[in-house]
């Protein structure tokens, strides 16, 4: 009788964050800015059709990278958790951190337990109601980790290398056009330019707005702001 193949649980944790890890690699990157006017969210995306950034709730977004069907599922399970929330009690009753708590609840368990991890980054941010209300941006890995950033974040791809490069240009207090060049700039790092407009997909939650924050930056806006 063969005995079963035996792999010690840190192996087979170490297999699975590799593996999720390099998924998430292949993938384009995206960043996430505070700026004056909000929160502001870019990243690279020739689809005009397959979103990575996404409206979730009021002043809730949702963005992410890596598989695109896995990111995407989670992304309408926060959407129904969000409605069905701000249903039962209230709309104010619907936070960033209870989305992101939930999110890392369901990572956590699949990477823990089933076969294969997700191969996904996400991330969900929400823009404060006033200039008093601070933003909030969380993080969430592969594995369910969250970290609560501030400033700026950034997600896939070359993570380190832009990270680094805005540890060294990132300002607090940007103006739109100056954290859209900056987004545009970071992510083509290494290349003769930044990407131009129609490869990039930009979203803002616009603090200034009531209600509904969330809203796209695209064709004749997006270029004027690049300049």
């Amino acid at each position: 009788m063969s005995q079963p193949f035996y792999v010690s649980p840190v192996q087979a944790m170490k297999d699975r964050a590799d593996y999720a890890r390099k998924g998430i690699a292949r993938g384009r990157s995206l960043v996430a800015l505070e700026c004056a006017d909000g929160v502001l969210l870019v990243a690279e995306n020739p689809s005009r059709t397959l979103y990575k950034i996404s409206e979730l709730y009021d002043r809730i977004a949702f963005a992410g990278v890596g598989k695109y069907n896995e990111f995407q599922s989670l992304k309408i399970g926060g959407v129904r958790l969000a409605d069905l929330k701000g249903y039962q009690y209230s709309r104010e009753d619907v936070t960033a951190n209870g989305i992101a708590n939930a999110y890392a609840q369901t990572l956590g368990q699949v990477f823990t337990h089933e076969m294969k991890p997700y191969e996904v980054e996400i991330l969900v941010a929400q823009v404060g109601a006033d200039d008093g209300e601070p933003n909030e941006l969380f993080h969430i890995l592969y594995d369910g980790t969250v970290m609560d950033e501030h400033g700026f974040t950034v997600l896939g791809g070359q993570a380190e290398t832009i990270s680094s490069a805005l540890d060294d240009q990132y300002e607090t207090g940007l103006d739109l056009a100056a954290a859209v060049k900056l987004g545009a700039k970071v992510l083509g790092d290494g290349q003769a330019s930044a990407p131009p407009a129609d490869q990039l997909e930009v979203a803002l939650l616009d603090r200034n707005r009531t209600g509904r924050a969330f809203r796209r930056i695209k064709g004749t806006e997006l270029e004027g702001l690049l300049g």
